[in-house]
C-alpha cells in the first residue's frame, strides 16, 4: 500500500512539473533559449540594411573594387563579415588565406577557380545565392562577370597572400 501511495505522489509531482514547464514555455516562447542552446556571445546584436552600408575603396585597389564591413574587424582574430562590390571583368589573381574563406554571391556572377595559375577556361560560375568555402592555405582565383557583389565571412585576421608577389596591388 505504501509503495502505491509513493508512486501516486511521484506521478502527481511529475505531471505537475510537466504542466508547469509547458505553461512557462507557452507564456514566454524562447525565454529559456540559453538553457536550450548554451551561453550566447557577449556582443551586440547587429542588424542593418544595404542603404546603411559604408562602401570604401578597397585598400591598394584602383580598379573600382569597394568593400563594406558588416561586422567584426577583418584585421583581428575574430569572426567578420564583409561585402565586396566587384566591377565587370575584375580579376583576382591566385592567392591564399591563412583561414577558411566563405563566399556567398549576392548579385552578378562570381567565377572561381582553384590552383596557382589563373586559367580562365577553368573558372566555375556561381550566380546569385551561389556559395563557396575555400579551405585555409588553398590557392584560388576569381573573376566578376557583370557588377558582382559577394559576401565573405571568415575568422580573421584576413590576410591575402598572392601566389605571385608581382600580383600584389601597389599602394597608391
Amino acid at each position: 500500500m505504501k509503495v502505491s501511495r509513493v508512486a501516486s505522489w511521484a506521478a502527481v509531482a511529475l505531471i505537475t512539473a510537466a504542466v508547469s514547464l509547458n505553461a512557462q514555455q507557452a507564456a514566454a516562447p524562447g525565454a529559456n533559449r540559453q538553457a536550450e542552446f548554451g551561453t550566447f556571445p557577449s556582443r551586440e546584436f547587429i542588424r542593418t540594411n544595404i542603404d546603411k552600408f559604408k562602401w570604401n575603396a578597397t585598400e591598394g585597389n584602383t580598379l573600382g573594387v569597394q568593400t563594406a564591413v558588416l561586422e567584426g574587424d577583418p584585421s583581428k582574430a575574430e569572426p567578420f563579415t564583409v561585402r565586396l562590390r566587384l566591377p565587370n571583368g575584375y580579376k583576382i589573381p591566385p592567392h591564399t588565406h591563412p583561414t577558411t574563406e566563405n563566399v556567398t554571391v549576392l548579385t552578378g556572377t562570381f567565377l572561381a577557380g582553384m590552383g596557382t595559375t589563373f586559367i580562365e577556361s577553368d573558372l566555375q560560375a556561381f550566380g546569385r545565392d551561389g556559395f563557396a568555402s575555400v579551405p585555409a592555405n588553398h590557392a584560388h582565383y576569381a573573376m566578376a562577370r557583370g557588377l558582382t557583389v559577394v559576401q565573405v565571412h571568415a575568422i580573421g585576421p584576413f590576410i591575402l597572400t598572392y601566389v605571385n608577389p608581382a600580383d600584389t596591388p601597389k599602394q597608391p
